[in-house]
């Protein structure tokens, strides 16, 4: 029965939707009972579809294999973690957690909005509504998470690579990223509908944006990492496609969150914060049609029949043509912003977006091309890290240089000589690290030398807003743009020690032979069996010594699984203070020697450890923007200004 009441629910929360639509467009139209009634209706909504995937959560951790979606992603010996998470690591569950996440988000804002006028804020949550009724037709009549089926004892279990704590956290918080950038979506269409874009409803769109973009750091942040110690490829990204297609909503996340900023603090533009609105949400469809329209092979998408991709195609054509026709009717009505000079960091921003926008392009031109071309004539070509890292690297590098340079910029207007007082510091930071890579390195490939040179300066300037400053008088939102930048220039310095140093050493071994790679030197002892919860595995005994230290017992396995059956690396990671020893066991030779993989990785911790400094930095500045919102509705003491 928890079945069907998960699928009821989930029938009567597509009809609040639809009620939530009609109310929210009934209402603009002089009908105050039903404008009145919108905002219930929304947090109605969400509870009921909350419901339905609490329902959908009982029946995997209860393992009912009498429902499809159990039976084809979980087992009952899996444990309980990978039982819960199997809930949302497939096709519908995934789905289903995307529009709770969605009809939250919607609740939220009709019970915490009060900045918005009333009109705006009612058409936002019939945009809100109606970008669910179209997920909720998808699950009811393509992908029913609540189908039943008979005659089947045990499941199949979930695929090995998604049996990993990661699955808890990683896909939720892009998920939440994703539904972020909806809800800056409908706030946009809010706007344009009723003619009211201004900073008032820039104050009200960016917490949205802050927490989204938050999310999909983290998201990708934890992602890359997953991928880094699961794969067993020793790389933290491979241009994957459905990488991209995280990596895209984020690029346009961040350009949209400088852009709202513009608007709610010094009333500029307007326009453009609009168009990046409907272009994020854009990125987030497309990436959900990569994942979901079973056009890609990938160790991340979910392999579905193509008559759902065509579903959700229609859903992008719709909702993305529509506002984009919407943006060409109403633009007219959106009245032009404060102006400012050249020299000014308003215009930096502008600059800077202008730059995320074409690596955007860039990005989503190398991920659709070999689709479109496939299509179109059959041919396959794989588009990797050779195009991306050409074309996209030397434009994210003068986007870095761009962003060392705009905080230290004065709004409307500076004078070029006065800004180059304020980048001496950078500059002479960046003089000290290229002269630091052509001592201590030597000859290393460009793109990483530049991109050490430019992390130096960024992480200078990242600061400077600190400087002549009482430190417990900086407003948190300050504290929180430092440390962002500073967490680009942290992994930017990591991915640049990452291409530049990496020493890798592919090895065949019999037990007690030795392999050097870089400063170490490692051993293999044995190689034994080891059984896991729900795996069979053969483990290696590797034993590292850098030098005169003390050894290190390291031990990568190769896993075998049985439902479903698939063989897996676990890699085996060794943590320094300037580095990674990482290593990975293959199979066996036919002269009876093991496989050995042994890659030492200079500071290449620095690229979490920046994605985490961002993450932190933007949380900093929505706690201090809440802060200074709540100050100046008397909540607070109010924070000095920035």
């Amino acid at each position: 029965m928890i079945a069907e009441a998960g699928l009821a629910a989930l029938w009567i929360a597509a009809a609040l939707a639809l009620a939530q639509l009609a109310m929210g467009a009934l209402g603009l139209r002089a009908r105050p009972v039903l404008a009145a009634a919108v905002a219930p209706v929304a947090i109605t909504q969400a509870a009921t579809v909350t419901m339905a995937f609490a329902c959908l959560v009982a029946v995997f951790a209860r393992s009912d294999m009498t429902v499809l979606l159990v039976a084809s992603n979980s087992h009952s010996a899996k444990p309980m973690l990978y039982k819960i998470a199997g809930a949302w690591g497939n096709h519908e569950g995934s789905m289903l957690l995307w529009v709770t996440i969605l009809a939250l988000a919607g609740a939220s804002i009709a019970a915490f909005e009060r900045r918005l006028p009333a009109d705006t804020r009612m058409a936002t949550l019939a945009a809100q509504a109606a970008i669910a009724l179209g997920f909720y037709a998808f699950l009811l009549f393509a992908s029913n998470p609540f189908a039943r089926i008979a005659g089947v004892i045990e499941g199949q279990g979930l695929n090995p690579l998604l049996q990993d704590p990661g699955l808890a956290f990683h896909p939720p918080t892009l998920y939440a990223g994703y539904v972020g950038m909806s809800a800056a979506f409908s706030f946009a269409v809010g706007a344009l509908v009723t003619g009211k874009v201004g900073p008032e409803f820039a104050r009200a769109m960016r917490p949205w944006v802050l927490a989204a973009w938050i999310f999909l750091t983290i998201g990708i942040t934890a992602g890359s990492y997953w991928a880094y110690y699961t794969l067993g490829w020793g790389g933290w990204w491979f241009w994957d496609p459905v990488e991209n297609a995280s990596l895209m909503p984020w690029l346009a996340a961040t350009a949209l969150l400088h852009s709202v900023t513009v608007l709610a603090t010094r009333n500029g533009l307007r326009a453009w914060t609009i168009m990046l609105s409907v272009l994020a949400f854009s990125m987030s469809m497309v990436g959900t049609f990569l994942v979901r329209s079973g056009i890609l092979t990938s160790v991340h998408a979910f392999a579905v029949d193509p008559e759902r991709g065509i579903f959700i195609l229609a859903l992008l054509a719709l909702y993305i043509g529509g506002a984009l026709a919407l943006f060409g009717w109403r633009i007219g009505s959106v009245t032009e912003g404060s102006r400012f000079d050249m020299v000014s960091r308003e215009a930096a921003l502008v600059v800077n977006n202008l730059l995320l926008t074409v690596i955007l392009v860039i990005v989503l031109a190398g991920t659709l091309y070999p689709l479109l071309l496939e299509a179109t004539s059959g041919d396959k070509i794989s588009v990797g890290a050779p195009y991306f890292n050409s074309v996209a690297g030397p434009l994210a590098l003068a986007m870095l240089v761009l962003m060392a340079a705009g905080p230290l910029l004065r709004w409307r207007r500076d004078e070029p000589k006065a800004l180059l007082d304020r980048v001496a510091p950078a500059v002479l930071a960046g003089a000290l690290a290229l002269l630091a890579v052509a001592v201590f390195a030597g000859r290393i490939a460009p793109l990483p030398m530049l991109g050490l040179v430019v992390a130096g300066g960024l992480a200078i300037a990242s600061l400077a807003p600190l400087g002549k400053r009482r430190l417990d008088r900086v407003p948190l939102f300050t504290w929180g743009m430092v440390l962002a930048h500073l967490g680009c220039a942290v992994s930017l310095a990591g991915m640049a020690c990452d291409s530049a140093f990496t020493v890798q050493n592919m090895a065949a071994m019999n037990p007690g032979e030795t392999r050097v790679v870089g400063p170490w030197t490692v051993r293999l002892g044995a190689v034994r069996e080891r059984p896991g919860p729900n795996y069979q595995a053969m483990e290696a005994v590797l034993v590292a010594r850098r030098g005169d230290g003390a050894p290190i017992e390291l031990l990568p396995q190769l896993r075998q699984f049985t439902d479903p059956p698939m063989q897996t690396n676990h890699a085996a990671i060794h943590t320094a203070w300037n580095g990674q020893l990482y290593l990975v066991l293959g199979e066996q030779a036919g002269d009876g020697r093991w496989l050995v993989r042994l890659w030492w990785k200079p500071f290449v911790v620095l690229i979490w450890v920046g994605g985490a400094l961002i993450a932190i930095g933007g949380g900093l500045s929505l706690i201090g923007r809440a802060r200074r919102d709540l100050a100046a509705r008397g909540g607070l003491r109010k924070e000095p200004a920035a």
